[in-house]
């Protein structure tokens, strides 16, 4: 690639992410004539994508196997065809970080739902009560996937008593150690600078229920009406799907935002690291018990017991932190489980064909 071509690359393609590490992983495609490009959008098998020659619309059936966590996903970098119709995706690029949950499906497979991502951004409406125990669970998958969590209050103007904002704000601290939680209201403006310039800084996916403001707070990082917006239920607070695919927008003050559908179900897949961060304060404590197998339950010398008798931790975070390991737990059992499956599959058709090799060979023989 010319000085001039690799210049053009990234003027076009910076805004999107691109570095220098991208175009060190993409040079040996280069002698192919390949275009790098950013996933926008995927649906139906195709996939829309920004390249130094624009948006292209491209097929992605080289890129989608039969392993859901290794199909083409928003925010991933492909190497695309120059030309051609269909146009094709070749193949995609190491991800950096990736955002997975685990399927509803009884196969115990994993989705992955963003990648190369910098910051996850919780979004949790105050138009409801809070439910920390679904912020614990979207931080343990955020933390997981090697991004950087936030946790954003909006519809802050719900809430006018300085006071009881307050008191949620905490709330959700002692939920969230180590996360900045940010209160906004897209409304009238209120804490959108600071989360500007988080986002300003790389590349950030947008996560949270139905309801959670998620497409009015993007059309307020974006400064345009570009994510249709429609009105939750007053009962739960809860809304329809304003947004139905995951669609990555460069923002006009720097950085990338990923939109995402509300995820009614977040199920953990392997997220034994991320538990381990959203509850650090009862894992140190663990590691203060008389028994190293401790199960913090009735156990003599058990320090986390020692410390929800004194105040120091809530007992609600225990009961979190339980729950969350044994869901972790099921899911990597039934992953194992179902890899021992195809392992047991495999030996049993490599024996068949050994079997059937062997008698082919004894009836030349006879």
């Amino acid at each position: 690639m010319t000085s001039s071509s690799t210049s053009h690359v990234f003027s076009a393609l910076a805004p999107y992410g691109w570095d220098e590490a991208w175009a060190d992983e993409f040079a040996p495609y280069e002698p192919d004539g390949l275009l790098p490009g950013r996933v926008v959008r995927v649906d139906r098998g195709q996939c829309d994508l920004v390249t130094p020659e624009g948006m292209m619309r491209a097929d992605t059936a080289f890129v989608t196997p039969p392993d859901p966590m290794r199909v083409l996903c928003t925010g991933d970098w492909a190497v695309v065809e120059p030309a051609g119709n269909p146009r094709y995706v070749r193949t995609y690029l190491p991800r950096r970080t990736a955002f997975v949950r685990s399927t509803s499906s009884k196969r115990s497979e994993g989705q992955i739902l963003a990648a190369n991502v910098d910051h996850s951004i919780v979004a949790v409406s105050l138009a409801v009560e809070l439910d920390l125990g679904r912020i614990e669970r979207f931080l343990a998958l955020a933390w997981e996937s090697g991004a950087q969590p936030v946790v954003v209050l909006t519809k802050a103007d719900l809430v006018p008593d300085a006071v009881t904002l307050s008191h949620l704000v905490q709330d959700v601290e002692t939920a969230a150690p180590g996360v900045p939680v940010l209160t906004v209201s897209a409304l009238d403006g209120e804490g959108l600078d600071v989360l500007v310039a988080i986002v300003s800084g790389g590349t950030s996916v947008l996560l949270g229920q139905s309801g959670a403001g998620k497409s009015t707070l993007a059309n307020a990082l974006i400064g345009e009406d570009v994510m249709a917006v429609q009105a939750a239920r007053d009962a739960d607070g809860k809304g329809r799907h304003t947004t139905t695919t995951r669609n990555l927008l460069a923002l006009p003050g720097g950085g990338v935002l990923i939109d995402t559908p509300g995820l009614r179900g977040v199920g953990l897949w392997d997220a034994e690291t991320g538990v381990g961060q959203v509850f650090a304060e009862i894992e140190a404590l663990a590691a203060q018990c008389r028994f190293h197998d401790c199960a913090h339950e009735s156990e003599p010398g058990c320090a986390v017991l020692a410390a929800i008798d004194s105040g120091e931790l809530p007992e609600r975070r225990l009961e979190s932190y339980r729950k969350l390991i044994r869901e972790n737990q099921r899911i990597v059992a039934k992953t194992d489980a179902r890899l021992r499956a195809e392992i047991r599959k495999d030996w049993k058709k490599r024996g068949a064909e050994g079997k059937a090799a062997m008698e082919a060979k004894r009836g030349v023989w006879g």
